[in-house]
């Protein structure tokens, strides 16, 4: 599996590509790049395919604590119920169900649920709730374009 070649995301679609160009900006901008870091590169590898590439994977694959809201019940490891690894958003325009554990299908109330009592994410939702509806589309359009 690890010469499978990542997801490539589209320059165009959907909404474009001036709307997804802005809706990336606009995705560091309110601060889900904080967490969902967009590039990263591999480390040393004898081969030359893995070796020090780029990995465009918006993750930077710690664990958060995402308060209540998402909250499972369920403890990994040292992870405890609250606690999630940040999950990857390369291939996000090929899902139809978002979140840990698939309870939406709509992308904008995934962004929003990561806001609860606790959530070490309210501050860049509030950043998000902030925006224009033209803006937050461009952030879907970016995240669907992935």
């Amino acid at each position: 599996m690890r010469f499978l070649d990542a997801p490539q995301p589209s320059p165009d679609s959907p909404g474009g590509a001036t709307s997804i160009a802005n809706g990336r900006q606009k995705f560091v901008d309110v601060g889900c790049a904080l967490c969902h870091t967009p590039s990263f590169k591999t480390g040393n590898s004898a081969v030359a395919a893995l070796n020090n590439k780029p990995v465009n994977l918006f993750s930077d694959l710690l664990v958060h604590d995402m308060g209540d809201g998402l909250a499972d019940g369920v403890s990994q490891g040292e992870a405890g119920p609250r606690e999630f690894r940040t999950a990857p958003l390369w291939g996000l325009g090929q899902r139809i169900f978002f979140l840990h554990d698939g309870r939406t299908a709509n992308l904008e109330r995934a962004i929003r649920e990561h806001a609860s009592n606790g959530s070490e994410a309210n501050g860049v939702i509030a950043n998000f709730n902030n925006l224009g509806e033209g803006r937050k589309q461009d952030i879907l359009n970016f995240l669907r374009s992935l």
